[in-house]
């Protein structure tokens, strides 16, 4: 599926849960959840029933296991009290905002950053969402266990959950996706190759490849470079050079790592198979992804979803998924995968924040969990892989071997007349590189010039 934007950027697969529609505009401050009004009650000390809406993005997680959302909706009711009217659309973000634009907020938003439309990251922008930090704290409807006490280590440490940097979280983690890179691993077998481990190990491996007509590299589009790109960042430098990096720090693309960083991108291009600019679009990308299952390319960066994606699609004979860490920046360093997760939040509008938040803790509940692992979508929760099986075991279990979790994303900016989107910036030059028209030295000159008007204009 077309990822996060990084379209992918990269459309990847998304849901949304929405919650009690209520009337307030859009000049809230994020952070309101506790306003007066927002009381969220479930109606048990009114004598009323609440309702809540929750609005789901069709994707490829309820297409594996139709029904999904309903399930889990029902087992919140059973559990709560609170009834939950469930909207399935796979035009979502035009639906709902569509409704907002008349002042109809709904209560709860499960949609995450980086889709086509922008939702979530305008509503950033606008600081139009509301502290949901106590959810944290909160016991698990149904268990006797707080949120936090349920969540995987560093989910809600990062940009991505809170945007502004002000130690609060805005933003809860949801289903994620461990990203590296993808192979053949029956081809690996019959050739006798090992996985590389080093950037040097990767060239060598390059050029041997290339002598039996095998590309290297390919990527679906420019926008499944953003989990590349973050978690070498992180390769080259650790958490301080890409904090420093996605929060545009002044110098920071001067500095030692920011050129490993871009040397390793620009000789990537070069081991690249030429097809790929001309299928990195969201109606050919999957003929890219297709080249790794032909034995026309070695790698490719993608996440769990590559192998329902491709279930039908044609491969060698012999073949088996094979997924790796980004290769080290010297022997013995640390080798990271980045984890791209979907986010879901409360709009500053909405009217039931406490009901909202019950039901955004019990989506962490075991019971909640099981039901969207049934449709391969896995929560962030400790013990989750227990719940799986096949290829998931394994795409799952990759940082119990050796790899190193990298999260987080570039710092969320106002839009300035001419300037770039990150993936504009930062992304879509790879296509260049690859096809020869755009040079190294010309794609660091505008990252720099770009990057001081971002850290000029950074919200928050």
């Amino acid at each position: 599926m077309m990822k996060k934007g990084l379209a992918l950027v990269l459309a990847v697969v998304m849901t949304l849960a929405l919650v009690a529609c209520g009337g307030n505009n859009s000049t809230n401050n994020a952070g309101n959840g506790s306003n007066a009004g927002n009381t969220g009650d479930t109606g048990s000390d009114a004598g009323e029933t609440t309702t809540i809406k929750v609005a789901a993005l069709e994707s490829a997680y309820e297409e594996a296991y139709p029904g999904m959302w309903q399930e889990v909706c029902d087992a919140f009711t059973a559990q709560t009290g609170i009834q939950v009217e469930l909207t399935l659309e796979r035009n979502l973000e035009d639906v709902i905002g569509a409704s907002m634009q008349g002042g109809d907020y709904p209560d709860v938003i499960h949609l995450a950053t980086g889709r086509e439309a922008g939702l979530t990251e305008q509503f950033i922008k606008d600081k139009n969402i509301a502290d949901i930090t106590d959810v944290l704290s909160m016991t698990v409807p149904g268990e006797d266990v707080t949120v936090a006490d349920k969540l995987a280590g560093g989910f809600t440490d990062t940009a991505l959950t809170n945007p502004y940097g002000d130690g609060k979280t805005y933003l809860a983690p949801m289903f994620y996706s461990p990203c590296g890179l993808f192979y053949n691993a029956g081809l690996f077998e019959e050739k006798g190759w090992d996985v590389p481990t080093t950037w040097d190990e990767m060239w060598e491996l390059g050029d041997k490849a290339a002598a039996e007509g095998i590309s290297l590299f390919t990527y679906p589009t420019t926008g499944y470079f953003d989990a590349f790109l973050y978690a070498l960042m992180y390769t080259v430098g650790g958490p301080e050079f890409f904090n420093e990096a996605t929060t545009y720090a002044e110098g920071v693309w001067d500095t030692p790592e920011a050129q490993q960083c871009f040397d390793i991108i620009n000789k990537l291009a070069s081991y690249t198979n030429p097809i790929t600019p001309a299928q990195a679009n969201d109606q050919d990308f999957t003929m890219n992804q297709q080249l790794v299952l032909d034995n026309k390319a070695l790698f490719m960066p993608n996440g769990t979803w590559i192998v329902g994606e491709m279930a039908e699609a044609p491969r060698a004979e012999g073949f088996q998924w094979g997924m790796t860490a980004l290769p080290a920046a010297t022997e013995g360093g640390d080798r990271y995968s980045y984890t791209w997760f979907e986010q879901a939040w409360i709009p500053a509008g909405a009217q039931n924040i406490d009901a909202a938040k019950q039901f955004l803790a019990f989506l962490y509940s075991d019971t909640a969990c099981e039901i969207f692992a049934k449709g391969g979508a896995i929560q962030p929760v400790l013990g989750v892989a227990d719940m799986l099986e096949g290829d998931n075991v394994m795409f799952y279990s990759i940082y119990d071997n050796g790899a190193k979790a990298a999260m987080g994303n570039f710092a969320a900016y106002t839009a300035v007349p001419g300037l770039g989107t990150v993936r504009e910036v930062f992304l879509d030059p790879v296509n260049s590189l690859v096809e020869g028209t755009l040079t190294e030295e010309e794609w660091i000159a505008n990252v720099k010039a770009a990057s001081d008007q971002m850290r000029a204009n950074l919200v928050g």
